[in-house]
């Protein structure tokens, strides 16, 4: 099996919700979003406020908001993170929430019912220079090897292709656990 030379930075994406300005002032009231660290996705940011998710079975609290607001709302969790909360997500790409399942979201100043949950594609933000380099589209599903000593072959990554993007590939916290993830891991897409 060959493998591109170039050395694909992995990210994990934990757990988090996206808000509509109108969520986030039924959770947080008239306060503004506090950018707490950027995100390699540029203007992404982590802010320093948190919501609790609640499900059937349970709930998770510390649940990151990644922001800015956009325009709509969506709790992208992993599989491991649905079983406590007791759904079944779909697996998804962001914004696709027409099979999304209903979860809680609980903040400060309320709550918001019927939330859409997903299970977020694995996937790789590419920007149009990198990905004419590396004679890739937006829309197009890779394979990627990713690890070291718990090489794990992904299948069924997402190629996400924007201007504000930077290379880097985003696994869920079940799969970066998978191939015994660490900062400095790089992944391959394989040819």
């Amino acid at each position: 099996m060959q493998t591109k030379s170039l050395n694909i930075p992995v990210e994990v994406s934990a757990r988090h919700v996206h808000l509509t300005q109108e969520d986030w002032t039924a959770l947080f009231g008239s306060a503004e979003m506090t950018i707490g660290r950027p995100i390699s996705q540029h203007p992404q940011f982590s802010a320093k406020e948190r919501v609790t998710l609640r499900g059937p079975k349970g709930e998770l609290q510390g649940v990151a908001i990644v922001g800015p607001v956009r325009s709509y709302t969506q709790a992208e969790l992993a599989m491991t993170d649905a079983k406590r909360l007791g759904v079944m997500p779909p697996l998804s790409d962001s914004g696709h929430l027409d099979q999304a399942v209903e979860v809680t979201i609980a903040g400060p100043k309320g709550e918001i019912k019927r939330a859409a949950a997903i299970i977020q594609q694995r996937h790789l933000h590419v920007s149009p220079t990198e990905a004419a380099d590396l004679h890739l589209h937006n829309g197009q599903v890779v394979s990627m090897m990713i690890g070291t000593q718990r090489r794990v072959k992904f299948d069924q990554v997402l190629v996400r292709v924007h201007p504000k993007y930077s290379l880097r590939v985003h696994l869920d916290t079940d799969e970066a656990n998978a191939c015994g993830y660490t900062s400095d891991m790089i992944g391959e897409i394989i040819v």
